[in-house]
């Protein structure tokens, strides 16, 4: 089968960008209290092992794994779990597509995909969606962070490099909908407005699978 071209792009984007974007994006936890509550409140409710999926250089694995989170990192790019793996030796990274996980059914307590579903266009969102309920164990959470909107951006140029990356925005309410056509229940939504460099306000949604009968 013919890999989507948006995969293509967007693991070559990454791979050219890794080193750069992993040294700009170091410290930005530590600027954001918003970011840290969100999985602060995460580490506190799951239980069980957590795929962070799109993780790239491995800073929000690091930082649950911090936290007390049994945590892994899954990424298209080769690139980006290289640096992960330099960035933090002792933790399990693997490369890998939201579209087709390498995990077995119900082997997780968590799932994250912290600015990732972002690069997969509106239309796919349901695959991505069913692939993270498959792979969550009955009473398993999923957190999404994303930009919000309704518009997509293309960015030709990032980090020092020239890049062809894809941004779809998108709207909490629209998200619950597929979530709970795809079998997730709502948990928590946090709404925020931009700060420092951001274009766009940002959400956060916690949802679970629910517990076995």
């Amino acid at each position: 089968m013919t890999e989507p071209d948006f995969l293509t792009t967007t693991r070559t984007s990454y791979d050219t960008v890794a080193v750069d974007y992993a040294d700009l994006a170091r410290d930005m936890l530590a600027d954001n209290p918003a970011d840290r509550a969100v999985l602060g409140l995460f580490a506190e409710l799951v239980d069980g092992p957590v795929a962070d999926v799109g993780c790239g250089p491995g800073r929000i694995t690091g930082h649950l794994h911090g936290l007390g989170v049994d945590a892994f990192g899954i990424d298209l790019s080769p690139g980006m779990v290289d640096v992960a793996r330099r960035e933090f030796p002792g933790l399990r990274f693997e490369v890998g597509s939201m579209l087709d996980l390498d995990l077995p059914d119900a082997s997780l307590g968590g799932a994250l995909g912290w600015y990732s579903v972002i690069h997969v266009p509106w239309d796919l969102h349901p695959a991505v969606f069913a692939e993270f309920h498959r792979v969550l164990a009955p009473g398993g959470l999923l957190l999404l962070a994303f930009h919000v909107g309704d518009d997509v951006r293309r960015f030709e140029h990032g980090y020092g490099h020239d890049i062809l990356l894809d941004s779809f925005r998108m709207r909490p309410e629209r998200l619950l909908e597929q979530l709970a056509d795809t079998g997730f229940e709502p948990h928590t939504r946090v709404d925020r407005q931009p700060i420092q460099d951001e274009k766009a306000p940002q959400g956060y949604l916690i949802v679970r699978k629910p517990a076995a009968a």
